[in-house]
């Protein structure tokens, strides 16, 4: 908000720069900090904001308990009303006053809070291309279902211009709802219709200020992240704001899946995100490796450690207290006696209520360790407390406060208790072997700690910032393989994600990364599958599945060592051996972001091994997953090109293509570098037959 201008809601007048709230026009007594948060709630109002950025905004370069905001948040809503600023459970909270136009009544235009809907046809170019008339008579039959389905639920159409939809509404909950009775009605209206001719709408739902003109027209920021939101929409399925899911939580039918920050275009903030769905959606939510494992109880103990707690909205303690968590899990890991659920899946849990017993369920373990980490200065003090998650009774709980020179020592103490109620028979020198930094280093590792989080983002940005922190982190300490481990895999994702110049020259980049970790730790496990998986793409076979088998062997519970390794085992190929290691994979981490990545993996080892149905139904599994990931496109026209299926078979091939536009039959070989000619040959004409240009 520009501090030169007021904003009125109710009786109340902010006035940013004269630093005043007003009622009824006079002046209201406000600390200064209730006024600072109010003021950063106003400006951002459009989207919810986290408590971690109201604690940055309001006391920068400070370190302050949580408690201190809640009561300026508590003083705020006795001030203004509770209706003015909304809790988004989880997340943050948000500005909803309705704003007053008493200054704009001369004006054309009305600043309101309102709830928008964007949709456009997925692929409508390839449609016209192929058949105008009938996707005009489509178009005009989807627009009808739109606006009855709008007007029901007392939104207003403000334009269908060509393909697009835009709608809005009074409240989240009647856009959600518009929403998912169009993409239901449309579903059924075109489920016999071929599927390279069905018209599938991607809608996109915010709850963010609009500028209306008098003539109905609407503009601004809510209605630009509307449409960003669709761009991030699945074709045939719903995405919407982190604003419309705190809105409309319990109120519709249909489940939500967080896709996280999204980066979009000409929006200065990261938009958060949700995938929606309904029974028998197309768009249904990624469930991980649900259905496509057993997730029954291992023979061994079984564990998960849910992120902990940071006691402050201070993204410094946040960072700590990852690090902390994912040092614990790194720990038990190497207890050969354990079963250990991988940090990606155990962190799909962080910032969320959750109930430990579905936890244990979703994740297929009987323990959970979660806890908290509060530090202050030079002390640290953590709880923790393991549960056993058939019946959600506590085992075990514990209170660390220690001098911060003692952390790695206190994080072998809580591995060794929660060791000794899961799994008493596992000796001391097991323990001995978790324990592997130095505590004068700790600058080193939270430079690797903030690394790893930004390679879990999967953005080119972030990813890059991957690769800078995490050679920081190498250089800053010489002697760890944390950091290099982390550049390694920066590398390749710049190598497999196409967000360097050359895929070669990061495959190099990470290989000699890699070789550096091995040569300084050989038994780090993470720096022989980043060097395994390096050489399977540089034509260095047999070293790659040595350097595999090692990290399993290192680290049994390393969901990436038997993922990659599948992937050496395919290319090998010794598809029944692959599909065993990949679904360990899964087993071990089954709620990962990703999950996608081995899920289509595993279909391109049931190709390999003729089992086409399969692989086909694997493909898609991974494309609900993660559509903007360009290799199931490839699989599932492969796919579909064996069984027979052309039409599906081509435009399966022309989205790969959007996606990866270089492709080709000549460069085939190097992406998938199969040994057996027969596999390759099987490959290359399914590819060739569905499209593939040579």
């Amino acid at each position: 908000m520009d501090d030169s201008v007021t904003l009125k809601f109710g009786r109340f007048e902010l006035q940013a720069r004269q630093r005043r709230l007003l009622q009824d026009g006079d002046p209201v007594p406000v600390g200064t900090r209730a006024f600072d948060v109010l003021v950063a709630l106003a400006e951002r109002r459009d989207r919810v904001v986290t408590k971690a950025e109201l604690l940055d905004l309001v006391w920068p370069g400070l370190v302050v308990e949580e408690n201190n905001l809640q009561v300026q948040i508590s003083t705020l809503r006795k001030l203004l009303g509770p209706q003015a600023i909304a809790t988004i459970p989880g997340r943050g909270y948000q500005f909803t006053a309705a704003l007053s136009d008493d200054d704009e009544a001369a004006s054309p235009f009305k600043r309101r809070l309102a709830a928008i809907l964007a949709a456009d046809v997925a692929g409508y170019s390839r449609l016209m291309a192929a058949d105008e008339s009938a996707t005009v008579v489509a178009l005009d039959a989807a627009r009808a279902v739109f606006r009855e389905e709008i007007e029901s639920r007392h939104g207003r159409v403000i334009d269908m211009a060509g393909d697009s939809v835009l709608a809005v509404f009074e409240t989240a909950t009647g856009a959600v709802a518009a929403a998912l009775a169009v993409q239901q009605e449309l579903d059924a209206l075109t489920r016999r219709t071929p599927e390279d001719q069905r018209m599938r709408f991607r809608i996109g739902v915010h709850l963010g200020d609009v500028i209306q003109k008098s003539d109905g027209t609407i503009y601004g920021d809510g209605v630009n992240v509307a449409a960003r939101l669709e761009q991030l929409a699945a074709a045939g399925g719903i995405s919407v704001s982190d604003a419309v899911h705190g809105a409309v939580q319990g109120k519709v039918t249909a489940q939500f899946v967080d896709q996280g920050e999204q980066r979009v275009k000409n929006i200065d903030h990261p938009v958060r995100a949700f995938a929606v769905s309904f029974p028998g959606s197309i768009a249904a939510p990624p469930s991980g490796a649900s259905g496509v494992i057993d997730l029954s109880l291992p023979h061994k103990p079984s564990i998960a450690v849910l992120p902990f707690a940071a006691m402050s909205g201070d993204l410094e303690q946040k960072f700590f207290a990852d690090g902390v968590v994912e040092d614990i899990i790194t720990a038990l890991s190497r207890v050969r006696a354990l079963f250990v659920i991988a940090r990606n899946s155990s962190f799909a849990y962080e910032g969320k209520a959750v109930d430990v017993r579905q936890v244990g369920r979703e994740l297929g373990v009987r323990y959970v360790l979660e806890g908290s980490v509060r530090r202050a200065a030079d002390r640290v003090r953590i709880t923790a407390q393991l549960i056993d998650a058939t019946g959600g009774g506590h085992l075990w709980s514990e209170k660390y406060d220690r001098d911060l020179t003692d952390l790695f020592v206190l994080q072998d103490e809580i591995t060794h208790d929660i060791v000794g109620v899961v799994a008493p028979q596992v000796l001391v020198a097991e323990m001995q072997r978790a324990r592997r930094k130095d505590p004068q280093r700790l600058d080193a590792w939270e430079a690797a700690v903030r690394a790893q989080w930004h390679l879990a983002q999967l953005t080119r940005e972030d990813n890059a910032e991957a690769l800078r922190l995490a050679m920081k982190s190498a250089e800053q300490d010489p002697g760890d393989t944390a950091g290099l481990d982390i550049a390694a895999f920066a590398h390749i994702y710049d190598a497999v994600y196409g967000w360097s110049g050359s895929a070669g020259a990061s495959f190099m980049a990470a290989n000699q990364v890699a070789r550096a970790a091995v040569s300084l730790d050989a038994r780090d496990e993470v720096a022989q599958t980043a060097l395994g998986a390096t050489e399977l793409f540089l034509g260095q076979h047999d070293s790659a599945m040595a350097h595999l088998h090692t990290a399993v062997a290192l680290n049994p519970n390393f969901s990436w060592a038997h993922g990659n390794l599948g992937l050496g085992l395919a290319l090998a190929g010794n598809g029944e051996e692959a599909v065993a290691s990949l679904k360990e994979a899964l087993r071990l981490s089954p709620i990962d972001r990703f999950t996608f990545l081995w899920i289509n993996l595993l279909g391109f080892a049931m190709f390999l091994l003729g089992r086409d149905a399969e692989a086909l139904d694997l493909a898609e599994r991974s494309l609900r997953e993660r559509p903007s990931y360009p290799g199931p496109y490839r699989i599932r026209a492969a796919c579909l090109s064996r069984l027979g299926r052309m039409a599906e078979a081509r435009t399966s091939i022309e989205q790969y293509l959007r996606l990866a536009p270089n492709a080709s039959l000549r460069n085939l070989r190097a992406q998938a570098p199969l040994m057996r000619d027969a596999d390759y040959e099987r490959f290359a004409q399914a590819l060739r037959q569905a499209g593939l240009p040579e």
